[in-house]
């Protein structure tokens, strides 16, 4: 019986992956925007909330607060309703990430977030970790 428990075992040990470890990267999106007149129009907006998984009303709002300017959601786009200088969008989009994205013990930017009794919670799908969020 033990014997037989061993060679399962062995067998099972020799068909695992070898490396079990990704390298895998999760690489910052960046806005691709422009000025018109008095606007900046972000135009991959949309692109770049569905590839950090967040809703773009979330974003949209986060980027309004931040840069103290309203914002409209139109179609793909998102227009801002003053000229936006510098990469201040992108750093802004950095820090959103930082708060609302990447997990706070593995880093790793397979999250989610959840609401329970008024709390909101960055869940990690990859680590199972918990956090708090305002």
């Amino acid at each position: 019986m033990d014997s037989d428990y061993e060679k399962l075992l062995d067998n099972v040990y020799e068909n695992l992956p070898k490396n079990t470890t990704s390298v895998e990267r999760f690489e910052m999106p960046k806005f691709d925007y422009f000025s018109e007149g008095n606007k900046t129009i972000v135009k991959n907006f949309k692109a770049v909330a569905d590839k950090i998984r967040r809703e773009p009303a979330m974003l949209s709002k986060y980027l309004s607060k931040e840069l103290a300017v309203p914002v409209e959601i139109k179609e793909e786009r998102l227009v801002l309703q003053r000229r936006v200088v510098g990469d201040m969008l992108n750093s802004k989009l950095e820090d959103f990430v930082k708060k609302y994205v990447v997990c706070k013990e593995c880093n790793k930017p397979d999250t989610h977030i959840t609401d329970e009794h008024h709390i909101r919670f960055l869940v990690c799908e990859a680590c199972g970790a918990k956090s708090t969020i305002r």
